[in-house]
């Protein structure tokens, strides 16, 4: 309004659907968050759709599933789970998974994500204003399978250890696409395997450079 926005794009989370036992996720499934972070997100994207409903201006929210993709950081504490197999990967360490290692996540590449923000800012109003929409890959992959799929890639066998399950974790995550293709017309055109692919070219190369400098 005061900075003459036409629209918001709400960047909120699939945490927001807590663990419900529903598969896929769709839109219509009540929001159970388990975090204060997934809270958080819900929230915010109330805000959004409650000021575009009355007309104020116009929002979208976006749930994103499973972000990953080149330059993410391994090295928060809330970073995501393929940078930091990744990263266990180029240090020659053993990856940490938290539970058994079998529950499954919608691994959306961030090329997919960014084209459906770009849908989202560009639609006609009348097709996106004041809804929330899931932004996935459409499939879901268990953690143990993840592994796998970077051992192969990178031709390292990438060792894993496991611990306890963490606090607020949901067990499986598959987004329900409909909407999306619906409203924005989005649909994922980067595979999950070709996302790692790309992700680990990056980080790799990020590694090597890395290397020559500090012995330049």
């Amino acid at each position: 309004m005061e900075a003459k926005v036409a629209r918001i794009v709400y960047s909120s989370s699939s945490s927001v659907y807590g663990d419900t036992p529903v598969l896929p996720k769709t839109e219509a499934v009540e929001p159970l968050p388990r975090s204060p972070y997934a809270a958080s997100k819900l929230a915010g994207e109330q805000y959004v759709l409650a000021f575009a409903r009355t007309g104020l201006i116009e929002g979208v929210a976006l749930r994103y599933f499973n972000v990953f993709g080149p330059r993410q950081s391994p090295d928060s504490q809330y970073a995501a789970v393929i940078p930091k197999f990744f990263q266990a990967t180029l240090d020659g360490r053993s990856a940490v998974v938290f539970g058994d290692g079998r529950q499954t996540r919608d691994f959306t590449y961030v090329d997919n994500v960014v084209e459906a923000n770009v849908l989202a800012a560009s639609a006609a109003a009348d097709r996106v204003n004041g809804w929330v929409v899931n932004v996935g890959a459409g499939a879901r992959t268990a953690l143990l399978e993840v592994i796998g799929m970077i051992s192969a890639i990178t031709g390292r066998r990438l060792a894993h250890v496991h611990q306890q399950p963490r606090a607020g974790d949901v067990r499986d995550s598959l987004a329900c696409l409909e909407r999306a293709e619906r409203v924005l017309g989005y649909q994922p055109r980067v595979s999950l395997e070709e996302g790692l692919r790309r992700t680990w070219a990056c980080m790799a190369g990020d590694a090597k450079e890395g290397l020559r400098r500090q012995t330049a």
